[in-house]
């Protein structure tokens, strides 16, 4: 591991070297036992390859693509379905296995890689995600004198804007590359319903990974409202291992709280829509529905989400680290304009 440490260019090279492992084995073994077997040296090196970095903020996305979607896709791969196909061609292998895309088209093999293009990037909407997120870092120079709500607040507007910056533009990568890949994101903040939010909205690489590997399987034994449970626990436990990394302490169970709380609200929400249904009662208006999520999903974020990362020094080393990304950039941009 030390040959790794704080090194993007080895811990890049060595993924591509565990990809690439992954992919021959699944070609010379059959899902089941003996192909999971061969993979579990991989899903280690997965599991392990974020805690090469002493960056909160870079262990945290390594631990995002490697280690929560990265271990899924390869066990996966052991059981013969999920975004890994070994027919796939090498560099759509490593890719999708490295990063947190999926292949629009869901046929197995070359299939998989699609001729028409990827919808581009929009300058526009990452312009605006760029001011914005600038703006919030400035605004970070004077936290201490802002209310704790308009902190976390800001929080989720910065992780909101970076995410659906840099998985986009993870996308357009793919498909210069000849790849159309399902979007990530789709205007969470309009969502009418939490269904909507979790399912249709919000960081949807991970509901392409939760549905096959845990919701659909235990639906087909235990009914939806147990798969919807399920896929939230998961979740939750996904998530508190996101925050181990980020933080380097332990679990609290307050990231699995807010999943399962999610997951409780999301069957009654269901349950709550075919009653009236049956009794003819219309929703609410949409703009309606869409401020209550918006007030529900902020107002549990700030309750059980937020305060796993920001107790304890965390909030402080975050703001740090994202000072000192602000900087670099700021310098960059004062060298090229003194140049151009």
């Amino acid at each position: 591991m030390e040959l790794l440490r704080d090194s993007i260019a080895m811990v890049s090279l060595a993924v591509l070297v565990a990809a690439v492992c992954a992919r021959a084995a699944s070609s010379w073994l059959r899902p089941g036992f003996p192909r999971l077997a061969a993979l579990l040296p991989v899903v280690a090196f997965l599991a392990a390859t974020p805690l090469a970095f002493t960056s909160a903020i870079v262990r945290g996305l390594a631990a995002f693509f490697l280690t929560w979607l990265g271990v899924f896709k390869v066990i996966l791969l052991a059981a013969g379905s999920g975004p890994l196909d070994p027919t796939l061609p090498v560099l759509v292998f490593v890719f999708t296995a490295a990063l947190p895309v999926k292949l629009r088209c869901g046929g197995p093999g070359a299939a998989g890689v699609a001729a028409s293009k990827v919808k581009p990037v929009s300058p526009v909407s990452c312009a605006v995600k760029v001011a914005v997120i600038a703006a919030i870092l400035h605004v970070y120079q004077y936290t201490d004198q802002l209310h704790l709500y308009m902190r976390l607040a800001l929080y989720g507007v910065h992780m909101y804007c970076f995410l659906d910056l840099l998985l986009p533009c993870i996308a357009a990568a793919g498909g210069a590359l000849g790849m159309e890949l399902e979007p990530q994101f789709d205007r969470p903040y309009l969502a009418s319903s939490l269904r909507d939010f979790w399912g249709r909205r919000w960081n949807l690489m991970v509901s392409a990974i939760l549905r096959p590997s845990v919701y659909d399987p235990v639906r087909a034994r235990a009914g939806k409202a147990a798969a919807t449970m399920a896929t939230f626990l998961v979740s939750g436990l996904m998530h508190e291992a996101l925050i181990y990394y980020l933080t380097l302490r332990p679990p609290t169970g307050e990231m699995t709280a807010f999943f399962l709380l999610h997951g409780a609200c999301c069957v009654a929400e269901e349950l709550c829509a075919r009653r009236w249904a049956v009794k003819g009662w219309r929703p609410p208006p949409r703009p309606v529905s869409t401020l209550l999520v918006v007030v529900f999903v902020t107002g549990t974020a700030f309750w059980l989400f937020f305060p796993p990362i920001c107790r304890d020094g965390g909030e402080e080393a975050l703001l740090e680290e994202w000072a000192a990304v602000a900087s670099f950039f700021e310098d960059a941009g004062r060298e090229l304009i003194r140049y151009v």
